[in-house]
């Protein structure tokens, strides 16, 4: 991507991408708690706070920036995500959106949340 794009990404609504998202898993069969959980568990955000940033129309760059504490284990996602690996993206805050991205994508693959939360590392 090139900055001009990246800024676009950056200055996405959390509030228009949330919905998106949750449409994604549960047209795949999973749920809204499922989505939640694993947005908690790469943000620190509890539900009410996860809540309050999708409905205030804050940027995906000031919902990460605020993020109470970003998973130290976050950098076990890896693989690819629109055709780049996440683990080789050098700007920080797009590779958290991509960590969300992925984190997503597998849910709404089946896979298991203990997998999805990198349990076993």
């Amino acid at each position: 991507m090139n900055s001009k794009n990246d800024e676009r990404v950056f200055n996405m609504p959390f509030g228009k991408v949330y919905p998106l998202l949750l449409q994604k898993v549960v047209r795949k069969g999973r749920t809204r708690e499922e989505l939640d959980q694993v947005l908690h568990w790469l943000t620190g955000y509890p539900q009410q706070a996860l809540e309050d940033q999708a409905a205030s129309g804050v940027s995906l760059r000031d919902f990460f920036a605020q993020a109470p504490a970003i998973n130290p284990k976050a950098n076990l996602i890896t693989g690819l995500i629109c055709g780049v690996r996440v683990e080789q993206i050098k700007d920080p805050l797009m590779q958290r959106i991509r960590w969300m991205d992925k984190l997503v994508d597998e849910l709404a693959k089946g896979r298991a949340m203990e997998k999805i939360l990198r349990s076993r590392a």
